[in-house]
């Protein structure tokens, strides 16, 4: 079904797969379950699905029901399988940036946890949208109207002390228990530390573990921790999350006790570095000898880390490195001095859209030159130089200090350095171009070097949702690395200052989304969706027939398998598959990926010999249009058979409401029915019997709750329980309303007809 943008264009979207690799089928109720959904519905079979569905319309009604204006409603909501949902009231909007055509919410959620836009939709009075599902951490964002009007949600406390339009919020789970809040009374104490250093008064913020006297006797050693150029000593606490870290870390005993020393990331020079050390001696019981001092930073700050640690070797012994930039080479008249005082060196890269990355490649060979010893945390293949990966770099470090670890290597699921990262020239390959690993670098032509805010817009986001990702003006054009995506075929477009636009340098296009282009990550996860080797594919072809409804000419396509005979004694079965709302007959095979799908799972022998024909359904009678115009047309000119059990009807979204519809006013005349993403609606006059009597399978499916028709079909459920109809639900498939989920529903319901 067509979704419209806030941004003004009409989009029918696919959300990112959780993929359809060949893992082992799973058994429940004695059937079968794809390995990419939820439990199956077995038919006839209530047990627990009432109660369940209840559930889910009770989470739907959270996540989905329209909330009032006022300013002290939450404007966010985060359910506990990590779904967000933004609902911002419009009066607000207004009467705070003016009228508007556009809202996004601006945040960490891309690929990497890279800065991107969530785009709103305005329903009603509030502009509302739902994310998800996103990983564990901490998560910032803010409101931003036509690009430039940004506001801070007055509804969340939580902010960011430098950005003052900044709010955050935490997903909890396993893999960031250390982000979390430690137990009350279990965790060391914040203060402000008031200095001065070059004449001007500085402040840091100080952690003191939880056995800490300022009249005790014991004194502790110390880490001096540091924001990046520009950033404040408060960005550790509210964006790298350094109180929870430390309180969970010295809660559990895996690191040694310690005062820490937070600054931000205006000192730079030696000298306010030695003001501030002196300062920390002069309040603090801190162990003064070198052996017990660290220091470590992000970005700048792990630059300057380096140098205090490599350039004079006396003053620390241990440094950490958290996506500095540091590239110069290392005199080998150092490396002694460095090797005999410094303990530990350890550099942290993200990924490669981490600017580090490439200056981290050629330090380890300097020091490598050099015969410095040092270690590295290896490349972190989900994060680039931002917080979160920060976060990771800090709880790595701080158990390595003032203690001996049999640990050196890195961190698990890091990798390699492969040397620098280099996409093309600008302008010298066709966009988008594809790197190793699943990076994808996009370039706009240079019609658009005096535009202001450039974004290309992708089916990238957490489940497969749809987020822009601000591009970097380079010279005359606009470029951005985005990864890195999992295998799968994406599409996207660029929007130029709240227009959308086609790239021009892609050549593939979408018939019934003019600005939209694709492109093909391949890998196993992606297999059935790829083209199988030349000649041994069926066969698209184009079937003109007479629409009476329309009264016009119009065009299907139609899917012959391999060694298709027009002669054959035995007519094929045949399945009709239909398109949604502001799509038609090319978008199955433009978008849907429904050759390739058919192709692989024939080849793969999953699949019964059949042809598939997907017509136009955009008529005011589809059940006229079906019956009398499109099935006549297919029988006239393919070997297919007419008997109900031989004949299968299934569609997305408008398509598969189409389907029911015929379910409902023929039953019995197609055997096989299914409904992707669409809700089977009002069971008055229903024939239950003859439903029953003539379907051998009716499955439903529908995405998670970032599919906007989710509500509509989890309330399916309990009213075809209730009228006794015989039906399996596939279970949630993750992501939203858009074609990665119909692909996957595509790809689990094929093997399934005509095998009953």
């Amino acid at each position: 079904m067509r979704r419209t943008e806030t941004d003004g264009t009409s989009t029918d979207k696919s959300g990112r797969p959780i993929g359809p690799n060949p893992m082992p089928a799973i058994e429940e109720f004695g059937m079968t379950l794809s390995p990419y959904h939820g439990a199956l519905r077995p038919k006839g079979v209530r047990r627990l699905l009432v109660a369940v569905a209840a559930g889910v319309m009770a989470i739907s009604a959270v996540l989905f029901a329209p909330r009032p204006a006022a300013a002290d409603t939450p404007w966010l909501n985060v359910s506990e399988d990590g779904y967000v949902s933004f609902t911002v009231p419009a009066a607000y909007v207004q009467a705070n940036a003016g009228q508007v055509s556009q809202v996004v919410i601006e945040g960490n959620f891309g690929p990497s946890f890279s800065w991107a836009e969530f785009g709103l939709t305005r329903r009603g009075d509030a502009w509302s949208g739902v994310l998800g599902p996103l990983k564990p951490g901490l998560y910032s964002y803010q409101v931003t109207g036509d690009d430039t009007k940004s506001l801070k949600d007055p509804t969340n406390s939580a902010g960011v002390a430098s950005k003052p339009l900044w709010s955050t919020f935490f997903v909890p789970g396993g893999s960031a228990r250390l982000l979390a809040d430690a137990p009350q009374g279990q965790g060391g104490k914040v203060e402000t530390l008031t200095y001065r250093a070059k004449g001007d008064e500085r402040s840091a913020l100080v952690w003191t573990p939880p056995a800490y006297s300022a009249k005790g006797a014991k004194a502790y050693p110390v880490l001096f921790l540091q924001s990046g150029d520009g950033g404040s000593a408060t960005d550790w606490l509210d964006l790298g999350r350094a109180k929870q870290i430390f309180d969970n870390l010295s809660a559990q005993g895996a690191m040694e006790p310690m005062v820490v020393v937070i600054s931000g990331g205006s000192g730079s020079e030696d000298k306010e570095l030695k003001d501030l050390r002196k300062a920390v001696a002069d309040k603090f019981r801190v162990l003064p000898a070198p052996a017990h001092q660290a220091i470590a930073g992000v970005t700048e700050g792990g630059t300057q880390a380096l140098r205090a640690a490599l350039a004079n070797p006396g003053q620390f012994a241990y440094a950490g490195s958290f996506s500095g930039l540091l590239s110069e080479s290392v005199g080998r008249a150092n490396a002694e001095a460095i090797n005999r005082h410094v303990k530990l060196v350890r550099l942290y890269t993200g990924n490669v859209t981490d600017p580090a990355y490439n200056a981290t490649n050629r330090l380890t060979k300097a020091l490598d030159r050099a015969r410095v010893r040092y270690e590295f945390d290896g490349v972190n293949p989900d994060a680039g130089a931002n917080w979160n990966a920060w976060q990771e770099n800090l709880i790595d470090f701080v158990p390595r200090l003032f203690r001996t670890v049999p640990d050196h290597g890195p961190s698990a699921g890091h990798g390699q350095l492969k040397g620098e990262f280099t996409p093309p020239a600008a302008g010298t390959t066709p966009t988008p171009f594809v790197s190793e690993g699943g990076f994808v670098t996009f370039e706009t032509t240079t019609d658009f070097k005096d535009a202001q805010h450039v974004t290309v817009w992708a089916n990238d986001a957490p489940g497969g949702s749809w987020l822009r990702v601000p591009m970097t003006r380079d010279g005359d054009r606009w470029r951005v690395t985005v990864g890195p995506l999992d295998p799968w075929f994406y599409y996207y477009k660029f929007i130029v200052d709240r227009v959308s636009i086609k790239d021009p340098s892609n050549p593939t296009k979408v018939t019934s989304e003019p600005t939209w282009s694709s492109f093909f990550i391949p890998g196993e996860r992606a297999r059935l969706l790829s083209d199988v080797p030349a000649g041994q594919g069926g066969k698209v072809e184009s079937l003109t027939y007479r629409s009476t409804v329309a009264n016009q000419d119009r065009t299907a396509l139609v899917w012959t398998p391999p060694g298709y005979d027009p002669n054959r004694a035995e007519r094929y079965p045949v399945f009709y598959l239909q398109h949604g709302s502001g799509q038609s007959y090319t978008d199955w095979a433009e978008m849907g990926r429904a050759k390739q799908i058919l192709d692989h799972e024939f080849l793969d022998g999953d699949l019964v010999p059949m042809v598939v024909v997907m017509g136009n359904g955009n008529v005011s009678n589809f059940n006229k249009e079906l019956l009398e115009n499109i099935v006549p047309a297919a029988r006239a000119r393919y070997n297919i058979s007419s008997d109900p059990s031989q004949q299968a009807l299934a569609g997305l979204s408008m398509g598969g409401g189409q389907a029911l519809g015929v379910l409902k006013a023929y039953p019995g005349q197609f055997a096989y029915v299914a409904a992707f993403s669409a809700g089977f609606g009002s069971g008055a006059g229903v024939d239950v019997a003859a439903i029953n009597n003539g379907t051998k399978l009716l499955r439903l499916y529908v995405g998670d709750q970032t599919d906007f028709v989710y509500p509509s079909v989890m309330a399916s459920l309990p009213t075809l329980d209730n009228l006794g109809i015989h039906y399996e639900f596939a279970g949630v498939t993750q992501g939203p309303h858009g074609w990665d989920v119909w692909q996957k529903n595509l790809i689990d319901l094929a093997p399934r007809l005509f095998k009953r």
